[in-house]
């Protein structure tokens, strides 16, 4: 399948992202990543349509005082981008994320999960509990394709299924609670992994690989999660905003289905949206410095 990168110019002066850019090639594609400070490694890990650049504040906040890594996933930010839909699919991210957390040997990872960076990372962890010390769980879920998905969700996979050209841009501020105080930079910022129709193939197939039915190839691996998570006796944060009409909710699941969470208090962060790290980054990331205090390693 023909692979394509997004021209380096389209990452100038992007607004409060300073970082310099780590690659390192994981199953013969080549992987961005953000890795600032130094300390225990937190590992954020994105959803649809973003990149690491939703993690801009909270990477400024929380590498002050721990290492923290945002890695693009394909198809996304300054990683490799497969031009064919057919190219994308959760064996293949999942198989992606797991060779980089090898290639770049992390341990004792905490873990920081929004969106399809629930869906891939909560797989890995499944895959792999040993590399993970602790979970932080944000606007996402673990679906199996057994009931019946939301409406909004079923919008939103409609229109990429009949959008390739998928607006980026507005797509990010329909995720917003405030879209209105989203400057013009910022949106032009998540827009510049995809100069055209042809970088958009990742973010137009995310959506299709969400299981709605039992048959789905992702289901199993969602299935084996939740086994996993509800064994799980690490420390979990589960944190989810007040206004995001796809995951709403469901904090409620994930309390229940993982042990410990219950060990920590239940947060909702109020008055965000779908992207709560870009409306609420720096609040979010005063609730996981404080929680790593308070869940020091054995």
């Amino acid at each position: 399948m023909p692979v394509i990168r997004t021209p380096d110019e389209r990452f100038a002066k992007l607004p409060g992202f300073p970082f310099a850019p780590h690659y390192i090639e994981v199953n013969g594609l080549r992987i961005h990543y953000v890795d600032e400070g130094k300390g225990e490694t937190i590992l954020c890990l994105h959803g649809e349509p973003s990149w690491s650049f939703l993690y801009r504040k909270m990477i400024a906040a929380m590498s002050k005082k721990h290492r923290v890594i945002a890695m693009d996933f394909i198809g996304f930010g300054r990683s490799d981008k497969f031009t064919e839909r057919e190219a994308y699919s959760f064996r293949m991210h999942l198989g992606t994320l797991m060779g980089f957390i090898k290639a770049v040997d992390l341990e004792q990872i905490t873990v920081v999960v929004q969106d399809w960076g629930g869906l891939i990372g909560l797989a890995a962890v499944a895959h792999m509990p040993e590399r993970f010390a602790r979970l932080v769980i944000m606007n996402t879920g673990l679906p199996t394709g057994k009931g019946k998905p939301g409406e909004a969700f079923l919008a939103w996979r409609k229109y990429a299924e009949t959008h390739p050209d998928m607006q980026i841009g507005q797509s990010i501020l329909g995720g917003m609670a405030h879209p209105e105080k989203i400057t013009e930079e910022i949106v032009a910022a998540y827009e510049a992994p995809f100069p055209d129709v042809k970088y958009k193939a990742g973010a137009a197939t995310w959506p299709l690989l969400v299981p709605i039915s039992t048959d789905d190839p992702a289901s199993a691996e969602m299935r084996h999660a939740r086994e996993v998570l509800s064994k799980w006796d690490k420390p979990a944060l589960i944190m989810f905003s007040d206004k995001d009409p796809i995951t709403g909710g469901g904090q409620r699941f994930f309390r229940s289905l993982i042990p410990t969470a219950e060990d920590q208090p239940e947060i909702i962060i109020k008055d965000a949206g779908h992207f709560l790290q870009e409306e609420k980054g720096e609040e979010i990331s005063r609730h996981i410095l404080d929680f790593i205090v308070r869940t020091p390693r054995v």
